[in-house]
């Protein structure tokens, strides 16, 4: 299994001048040996970094408000937990077992980004859901289940809206 805890997106047919910047970035920001790799997603990348890749996301928001010039060929940058077989019995129980983060009296919403699958998005939000005792905001959520399915593998994060970073907002 690839291994990855960053989902990156750049702009289409970009992807090879995104992953140089990805890496110089990484290493930038103190990782000596991060990896970078295309996916066959076209504008997307995932990443192997060695930095928490929540504080990842915080390093680069800094950067781009004090030097948005920095960065030309990154969209997205989106952090990842955990990464299982694109299945739904897996990506539920990872998901249940990442939620117990979210605060009881916290609300939730289940967001799901699928590229190169067959897998049926209400049926992973149903299956997941079940084992996610909060209460659902799907406009104005406290915290997100993100589910990024990349072909056979899917990543798993349970995060606040603000650490899904978009760099185009930097841009002026």
């Amino acid at each position: 299994m690839r291994r990855f805890n960053l989902i990156v997106t750049s702009l289409r047919g970009q992807e090879n001048l995104a992953a140089i910047e990805l890496e110089d970035l990484l290493r930038f920001l103190g990782d000596g040996s991060p990896e970078v790799s295309t996916t066959n997603v076209a504008g997307l990348l995932t990443a192997w970094t060695n930095l928490d890749p929540m504080e990842v996301v915080e390093k680069v928001r800094k950067l781009m408000e004090e030097e948005p010039w920095r960065i030309g060929n990154l969209m997205r940058i989106i952090p990842i937990e955990e990464v299982v077989e694109s299945n739904v019995e897996k990506i539920s129980e990872v998901a249940e077992k990442l939620a117990s983060k979210i605060p009881e009296d916290a609300s939730f919403r289940i967001t799901i980004e699928k590229r190169h699958t067959s897998l049926s998005s209400a049926e992973i939000i149903e299956s997941a859901a079940k084992g996610i005792n909060r209460r659902v905001d799907l406009k104005n959520p406290d915290w997100i289940v993100l589910i990024e399915i990349v072909g056979g593998l899917t990543g798993v994060s349970v995060i606040r809206p603000d650490q899904i970073l978009s760099l185009s907002k930097y841009r002026r």
